[in-house]
Parts: C-alpha cells; sequence; structure tokens
C-alpha cells in the first residue's frame, strides 16, 4: 500500500523540521522522508563534545570537496547532517540571524517578499531568546527556538571584548538585536546544558500532534504526472517504492542534497542531464551553481596562565567534565564555548560588517584533532561575502553516489586581500592590553610570517570551511533563467514542489547559517499554506554613522 501525505518533506534538518511544525499546527498531514538515524547520546546532546559528531560517519554525509585549484589541490570536508535534525544536529549550535542589509540584498537580487523587514518577524515568531541588554521589541521570546548565552567566566573570554573596545571597535549587546557591528557575548542553541536542535524544537513537537510521521528512507528522486509533482520515489528497508504527495512535494535535503535532487528528477542544466542520461523535464542551469561559504582561519595564540581549557584536555579532564554534564547538564560541557564573538568592518567604505570572529580560550582545530601542546587561545575570523562562487554536479545517475562539489575557493583577487586584512587585524586585536597578562608567542601563522606572499602560503595551506554551504537553488524573479526557485519558494518550470533550505539563499548572509535556514522553513510555511505573511517590520538596523569615512 502506497504511503501518502497532504505534503512531502524530504529532509528532516533546520528548514524540514521547522516546515512540518507549521503544516501540522494547520492541521495538515505530512511525512517527513530522512535517511539519517537517531540524535540520542551524549555526543550530540552535549554542547561541549560538538567536534565530535561531525566527524562521524554515522551522523555525517562525509562529504569532500573535489581538489580545490586555489588550495593547491586540497580537498576540504564538507559536513551536512545524515541524522535526525540535519546539520543542527551536529553544528557548533551559534546562533547568528545574518545583518539586515544581507536580506535587503536578496530582495534587491528578485527575491521580492525577502527584505529584512519582511523576515524580521519570522525570527521573532521562530525565537525563544534568554539573552540580555539589546533594544525591546527586536527579538522573540515564545518560539520553539531557544537561544541562550554561555556564562562567559573564563577571564580569555572577557580579553577578547575588552581587547576589541581598546583596538577602538563598538561593542554590542545583541549582534542579532539593533546593532550587529561590534565586539561582545555570542549566542547558541543551547537550552539548560542540552543542544536545541531543530528536531528538539520543531520536530518532535509535530511529531506527538499524530499529523506528522517520520520515514526513514534515502529520496531517490521526484515523481511526476505531467508536469506535476506527485511523490518521491525512495529506497526503503532494500526495496524501491513511491511515496504520494496529496499537494507538495518540498526538499530540505540541504545545499548540496537539494541540487542532486533537482537533477536526478531531471530539473537542471539540460547539458549536464543530457551527459548522465536523465531525461530533462526542466532546463533549469541555475541548479547546482551558485555555490558559496565561508572560509576561515584559526588565528592561535600560546597562553602564559593556565586558565584555558587545555586543563580538560586529557582523559581524565574529559571525563570529569562528561560526568559532570551527565548528571547535571552543568560545566563546561553544557556549553559550546564560543562565548564571545565580534563582527567588525574591513575597511572604510563597507557599510556593515564584512568579517566575523569565534573565540575561543584553547588552542585547538575545529575537528577537535589537534589540540596545541599547553595552554592557548584563538580566534576563529573569516570574510563574510566572498565573491567566488562553485558548484555542485552530479556524478552519475546513481542516488547512491555522493555528487561532486567544488567551491573555487579564493578564486578571486578579492579572496586573497580580505584574508590578509583578517591575519593582520587579528594580530593587532591580540596586542592589545586585555590580553597583557596572557599572551604566549604565536602559535600560527608564527611570526615569521609578515609579508604577503608568506601570509598567502599560510591562507592557501591552511584555510578551513566554516562549513556554510548555500545557494546552489537560487531564489528569484520566475523570468530570471539562473533562479531555481520564485520568492514563494516554487521550483520554476514544473508545479507542485518546491525547495526550502539554505540552497535557496541569493547570497550568503553573515556568519552562521542555521538560524537563517530554520527562518526560511518559517517563512516557506505560510507560503506553503497559502497565508498572507506576517505583517512586516521596519525597525531600522544601526549602521556606524562613519562607515564611509573610517574602518572602525
Amino acid at each position: 500500500m502506497t504511503m501518502q501525505a497532504d505534503y512531502l518533506i524530504v529532509g528532516a534538518g533546520s528548514a524540514g523540521c521547522a516546515m512540518a511544525y507549521r503544516l501540522a499546527e494547520a492541521g495538515r498531514s505530512v511525512l517527513v522522508i530522512e535517511h539519517g538515524g537517531t540524535d540520542a547520546g551524549p555526543l550530540i546532546q552535549m554542547p561541549g563534545a560538538l567536534s565530535y559528531p561531525m566527524n562521524m560517519p554515522r551522523y555525517d554525509w562525509g562529504y569532500r570537496t573535489e581538489p580545490e585549484p586555489h588550495l593547491g589541490g586540497r580537498r576540504l570536508a564538507c559536513p551536512r547532517g545524515k541524522v535526525i535534525g540535519g546539520s543542527s544536529s551536529i553544528n557548533g549550535m551559534v546562533y547568528v540571524r545574518g545583518h539586515a542589509r544581507d536580506f535587503d540584498g536578496w530582495a534587491e537580487m528578485g527575491a521580492a517578499g525577502w527584505a529584512f523587514a519582511d523576515v524580521l518577524p519570522y525570527y521573532k515568531r521562530l525565537e525563544c531568546w534568554h539573552g540580555e541588554g539589546g533594544e525591546p521589541g527586536w527579538r522573540g521570546t515564545d518560539g520553539p527556538l531557544h537561544v541562550s548565552r554561555g556564562r562567559r567566566d573564563n577571564p580569555l573570554t572577557l580579553a577578547f571584548v575588552e581587547a576589541g573596545r581598546q583596538a577602538g571597535y563598538e561593542l554590542t549587546d545583541d549582534y542579532n538585536g539593533q546593532k550587529q557591528e561590534g565586539f561582545g557575548p555570542m549566542e547558541m542553541t543551547v537550552w539548560r546544558g542540552t543542544r536545541w536542535s531543530a528536531a528538539r524544537a520543531y520536530l518532535r513537537p509535530a511529531l506527538k500532534t499524530g499529523r506528522v510521521a517520520l520515514v526513514r528512507a534515502l529520496a531517490r528522486r521526484v515523481v511526476f504526472e505531467g508536469s506535476r509533482a506527485t511523490g518521491v520515489e525512495v529506497t526503503r528497508g532494500g526495496r524501491v517504492e513511491v511515496i504520494a504527495a496529496g499537494a507538495e512535494v518540498i526538499l530540505a535535503a540541504s545545499s548540496i542534497n537539494s541540487p542532486k535532487l533537482l537533477m536526478l528528477s531531471g530539473i537542471g542544466p539540460a547539458a549536464h542531464l543530457a551527459e548522465h542520461g536523465i531525461a530533462l523535464r526542466a532546463d533549469r542551469p541555475g541548479v547546482g551553481a551558485n555555490l558559496q561559504d565561508h572560509l576561515e582561519l584559526y588565528i592561535q595564540q600560546a597562553c602564559t596562565r593556565p586558565v584555558s581549557l587545555y586543563r580538560y584536555w586529557n582523559l581524565l579532564g574529559k571525563a570529569r567534565v562528561g560526568l559532570e554534564w551527565l548528571l547535571f547538564r552543568t560545566g563546561p560541557g553544557a556549553s559550546n564555548q564560543f562565548e564571545s564573538c565580534a563582527f567588525i568592518r574591513s575597511a572604510a567604505g563597507v557599510d556593515y560588517p564584512d568579517i566575523q570572529y569565534h573565540f575561543l580560550p584553547i588552542a585547538v582545530r575545529y575537528d577537535g584533532r589537534a589540540a596545541a601542546e599547553g595552554h592557548g587561545f584563538q580566534a576563529h575570523v573569516g570574510p563574510m561575502r566572498s565573491p567566488s562562487r562553485g558548484w555542485v554536479r552530479l556524478r552519475s545517475a546513481d542516488p547512491d553516489a555522493a555528487p561532486a562539489i567544488r567551491f573555487n575557493y579564493m578564486s578571486e583577487e578579492r579572496d586573497w586581500q580580505d584574508f590578509r586584512t583578517c591575519i593582520r587585524l587579528t594580530r593587532e586585536i591580540f596586542a592589545q592590553p586585555a590580553f597583557d597578562a596572557f599572551r604566549g608567542r604565536e602559535i600560527q601563522p608564527g611570526e615569521q610570517a609578515q609579508s604577503d606572499a608568506e601570509l598567502d602560503d599560510f591562507i592557501r595551506e591552511n584555510v578551513e570551511s566554516a562549513y556554510h554551504p548555500c545557494g546552489t537553488c537560487r531564489m528569484g524573479r520566475a523570468d530570471d533563467p539562473l533562479a531555481v526557485v520564485d520568492p514563494e519558494c516554487r521550483v520554476i518550470g514544473v508545479e507542485g514542489l518546491r525547495v526550502a533550505d539554505s540552497s535557496i539563499f541569493p547570497r550568503i548572509t553573515n556568519g552562521n547559517l542555521n538560524g537563517p535556514s530554520i527562518m526560511v522553513g518559517e517563512k516557506a510555511s505560510d507560503h506553503i499554506l497559502g497565508r498572507t505573511p506576517l505583517a512586516a517590520d521596519n525597525a531600522e538596523p544601526w549602521i556606524s554613522a562613519r562607515w564611509g569615512e573610517t574602518q572602525r
């Protein structure tokens, strides 16, 4: 017997979970198709263990890029969540909305109805904010997604913010509110010491309504009758079957897997599909194009006092942290440890921040595999608006085959200029009096790296993805030949099919992408239901009055 519901959502990730919740709330029946397994277990639920799940095949699709030609042929990791909650269950839990100007830019690029005034009400709807400071009226306090702040009791975490002030930068009480620009506390999707993923916030409550069911299966392609999507072909329990949609099919499978599914279904660049013997349903050359990401460097400094998290970087220390978390949900394991941050402008004439910092009171790789010997601290720093663009393509017509991914990282001269600026600005910040009591030698890049050429060598060998891929099913006007979905997330050229996840971003937003991805799911659900969008909120963001004259 064929399974059926009003709506099929492919992907139980950030946007997919949000849509399932809102569609069920409206009384619709929903089947969520997810290939990944359970998100239960301490390695996912303990915030301090964040480096583990994204490096485990059980939870991660394990994608890697093609050799990146501008990074010496390196193949970079591209983790995507293969688990309930998707990437919100394996990410660093950092919560950033993006800057108001990001979304105004979306609208200017053809995504009508997605300007900041249009999306701000959806951010308020999704948030249950537990912060302090900020301007009244900018945050939501009763939504499904808990957003909190760490205790900030490490002296290095506080020193980073003070160093920014001493260097002449702005401070901000709430970078997700009116004023993004400046140094201040960082926010995380953690509540009462536990990761608050999209699965916890949205999917579990949706399942309890009885109108949503989870189907563990691998989506192979979208099924059509004429030009209308009517279901999804899946592999389940070793058998191929079709799940039927009474109303619509919605792809929310990530910026890597959503374009892959469209191409397997005959929607994409005609010549590329012909190479793989796939019958063309709609020639959309933008499918898989426009791939974007944030890159970052770890600028590391030795610490002369034993105050960093390195004191826990041994078997006994990790056991103590884990035991405290298991018993009480407290201690270092209850935080992602990204507790202070900054958003700054790289130069005079840049009107809103284009550099992001995550500060971490230990010198360690994001994957947790290469801690520096001894106490240290680091800033993750990178430009927010790289002009480089890449692609996702099919490797074959086999649904089980991983797609080919190339970001074309660092393919523009501006990328190199921006990263040199990031390094030099970070060195200036670390040289402020606030770090005098803690500053040892520079671990990396190392004091020997000073010239542009020396910095470029370091960048080429050490730059890493911040794991923010997006843009491969770009939203735009229906008459835009490179747009894949229209501003209501409908796939152009067919009926009954939408895409709603980070792949529809016309341009990458400032900061981490989990928050914007959930917002897309929230807003898309109103379009799917045919509802009038929430009333626009015309609150004005803070923009430096002197942005044209000074960098800070």
